[in-house]
């Protein structure tokens, strides 16, 4: 892709309602998306636990999660468009990383990325009623950031997890990016996928920034693109290529941005 397209591309996405729309848009972001919000956050939740108890974590995970990320989607409204899938292998586990610029990737995650995936969230979510206990029932993995030796025991255990079609999914920057540009990636899922042998597949998201800016509850509709880039694969690496992996990944998802 061209300099100029991905320029077009970042302008298209940037295209907002007029003064008149966004003004129309206060009332019903308090009076109707953030009820439905929290509502549908509860409902999918607790499904997600129940379903739990009588399905495999994953299948009960993907049930809940596309219709909760999905349906949120359609009442902000946003649209998300998918570029890449030929890309992914449905019976094929990946090491995925993806940029991170607002709170509303996580729905496009869940909504669009269409594979059965664990996350690796930061130990602070298991506490977030209902949504905190669905993530630990359905195997998601949890890490404390604080205590180095506890987050990688965290990390070895999950590999137990990582079967046949089953992926997991960091966000190698750590946090939310504030300015938008790309962080310094952290290394823990280039060690996890050449100590597992399995590919990387890198994911970018862009527009979801301009929908929910990071530390705001100031949502938008918009527009967002989900790319999934071709995967990295592993094979002839040694456990010490994890820098070298990290700057091919990290290029890739810089590519779309």
């Amino acid at each position: 892709m061209s300099a100029m397209t991905v320029t077009n591309a970042s302008r298209d996405h940037d295209r907002w309602p007029s003064r008149a729309a966004r003004a129309l848009y206060q009332p019903y972001k308090y009076l109707v998306f953030a009820p439905l919000l929290g509502i549908a956050t509860v409902l999918f939740g607790s499904l997600a636990v129940l379903l739990s108890f009588v399905l495999p974590p994953g299948l009960a995970g993907r049930l809940t999660g596309v219709v909760w990320g999905r349906l949120v989607a359609l009442i902000t409204p946003v649209r998300v468009k998918v570029e890449g899938r030929r890309n992914v292998r449905p019976d094929q586990s990946y090491v995925v990383v993806c940029n991170h610029r607002s709170q509303f990737d996580i729905l496009v995650l869940y909504g669009w990325l269409g594979m059965d995936f664990r996350w690796v969230m930061k130990q602070e979510l298991r506490k977030v009623p209902v949504l905190g206990v669905a993530c630990a029932r359905l195997g998601h993995i949890f890490i404390d950031r604080s205590q180095r030796m506890q987050a990688l025991a965290s990390i070895e255990a999950a590999k137990e997890r990582i079967a046949r079609g089953t992926s997991v999914l960091f966000f190698p920057e750590g946090t939310r990016s504030l300015d938008g540009s790309l962080l310094r990636f952290k290394t823990g899922a280039f060690r996890f996928a050449l100590d597992l042998g399995l590919p990387v597949l890198p994911v970018t998201i862009v527009g979801t920034r301009r929908i929910l800016p990071p530390a705001t509850l100031d949502v938008k509709p918009g527009r967002a693109r989900l790319i999934l880039h071709p995967p990295i694969p592993v094979e002839g690496r040694d456990k010490e290529d994890f820098q070298s992996l990290l700057e091919e990944a990290r290029a890739a998802i810089a590519s779309a941005m």
